[in-house]
């Protein structure tokens, strides 16, 4: 998962971008980077690590321009590299700077075909670069100085005909504007944004619309699945449904665990959706176990606050914060290594005594990935004196990878996988577990759009809404995010050329 962000402006866009990605940083903490344009010119910083790590001062000085885009980013399957942090640059046709949320499912074929038939050379084993060059490729066809809406539509009608998965990207094309889509499930979200000002209009992309509220510009819509927008560096918007029938379905789990609560996506409030997951919850357990004898329910910061708070609402219990939350460290499930992932949960959260000693407690957490993090949180509010614990999932059991940018584990690696909720339970350590449905997830969270009436929910059914995701396509992509296989890539050399960058 990754966050992007793209203005055009009437003024100076680095420290606008700068800001737009530390309200993302949630979406990926590995890597960061920034490029803007000054007329011909084309300036970038990018590097390994935290924005705040990434940009200093005399970097945003050398960032000039009043168009740009940015890039949070954390490893992907095969691309888990500094030396891949984007926005990736090409400098023909015309220089095309392009930063990328997603999956290309398809991105081993499209790699042959660039190289034998495109000409392309590529650098990384990114599919964000594979994507870029796609683009460049389509646009190299137009053949002309200047380069107008039409050509850049029918360069993106191009790139929906050969790139599968999910996609959302912003693109600049230097001298010429800014380009945004979205692929034709709308899977990754891409929401458009405006603001105007005396010396014109500003337009800004981004993954969410918090980044819009943070900077002060009005939610203008989403962009659709399979639709491409323009907007040229005099301010004039433009956009094409490029897609025919597009079928809408957005990844669920943005809702579950990725956004931010404050954000809205397809016109779905992230935090109402959470809000209705822990009351279908609380109804479930009290369905199952009416009897049950929880003296408290605690919610396993932060992501299932929202949803913990509904669940002792509705069941009648009081709510408490037993566990505070070291922010300085990154999300566990995206670490590098299950080493580092164990190290960091008891560096992450400490448990406070009093709200455990001798109750049964109720953990609620957003979802339960690898089953390791929940184990351990689990022996935390035993040490800290809980009669019995039991353990609260706002989502179905993961039991599938996610092919669609988010970088889940392998199947083998997710403890639900082949296993039951009782063998889950047991391997946890709780005294007894209980997950959402699956059609109680997608009720919660299409409750305010109607017109969205299918999500993507692969990684709980196993059902996969691009159609070509096959069984060898399954087993190659979990050789490739096994944590030795992620280690090796690590340890590889960089090939080919490096882009020159501000430092």
């Amino acid at each position: 998962m990754c966050g992007i962000v793209g203005i055009v402006g009437v003024s100076p866009v680095n420290q606008r971008i700068y800001d737009a990605l530390i309200v993302l940083q949630h979406r990926g903490q590995d890597a960061a980077g920034i490029m803007t344009a000054d007329a011909d010119e084309l300036f970038m910083r990018k590097g390994a690590g935290l924005v705040r790590d990434v940009f200093q001062q005399h970097h945003m000085v050398q960032l000039k321009g009043s168009a740009g885009i940015g890039h949070v980013r954390y490893p992907t399957a095969g691309c888990d590299n500094a030396r891949e942090a984007q926005p990736f640059y090409v400098n023909s046709p015309y220089g095309i700077c392009l930063a990328h949320n997603g999956n290309l499912t398809n991105a081993r074929e499209l790699t042959e075909v660039l190289i034998r038939e495109d000409r392309r050379h590529l650098n990384t084993s990114s599919d964000s670069e594979v994507l870029l060059n796609v683009l460049a490729s389509e646009l190299q066809r137009v053949g002309t100085p200047r380069i107008t809406a039409a050509d850049v539509f029918a360069a993106v009608n191009a790139v929906y005909r050969r790139c599968r998965g999910g996609y959302a990207v912003t693109a600049m094309v230097i001298g010429h504007g800014l380009l945004g889509f979205r692929d034709p499930n709308g899977i990754r979200p891409l929401v458009l944004g405006r603001r105007d000002t005396k010396k014109g209009p500003e337009w800004m992309l981004a993954s969410e619309s918090v980044a819009l509220d943070m900077l002060g510009f009005e939610l203008v819509r989403d962009v659709a699945p399979g639709e491409a927008v323009f907007i040229d560096e005099q301010g004039r918007f433009y956009a094409q449904q490029c897609v025919a029938g597009a079928h809408h379905t957005p990844c669920i789990f943005e809702y579950v665990y990725f956004a931010r609560p404050d954000s809205i996506i397809d016109r779905i409030s992230v935090y109402k959706a959470r809000l209705r997951m822990g009351e279908r919850l609380a109804e479930k357990i009290r369905r199952v176990r009416p009897e049950h004898d929880i003296d408290v329910v605690i919610p396993i910061p932060d992501t299932s606050r929202t949803s913990a708070v509904q669940v002792a609402q509705i069941l009648g219990v009081k709510y408490r914060e037993g566990f505070i939350k070291n922010r300085y460290i990154g999300r566990t499930f995206i670490m590098p290594g299950q080493e580092q992932r164990s190290k960091s949960v008891r560096s992450k959260l400490n448990a406070i005594d009093l709200e455990f000693r001798g109750k049964n407690v109720l953990l609620v957490d957003d979802s339960i990935v690898r089953g390791t993090t929940s184990a351990q949180i689990i022996d935390m509010a035993r040490e800290a004196g809980a009669r019995k614990v039991y353990f609260a999932s706002a989502a179905p059991p993961l039991r599938y990878p996610n092919v669609y940018g988010i970088d889940m584990p392998s199947a083998a690696e997710l403890v639900a996988a082949g296993r039951t909720d009782e063998e889950v339970t047991r391997l946890i350590g709780a005294d007894w577990l209980i997950y959402q449905d699956l059609d109680d997830l997608v009720k919660a969270v299409q409750h305010d759009n109607a017109k969205i009436q299918e999500f993507d929910t692969s990684c709980f059914s196993g059902e996969y809404v691009t159609g070509d995701v096959t069984p060898e396509y399954l087993a190659r992509l979990q050789r490739e995010r096994s944590d030795e296989a992620r280690q090796q890539r690590r340890d590889d050399t960089p090939r080919g050329p490096k882009a020159v960058q501000v430092r």
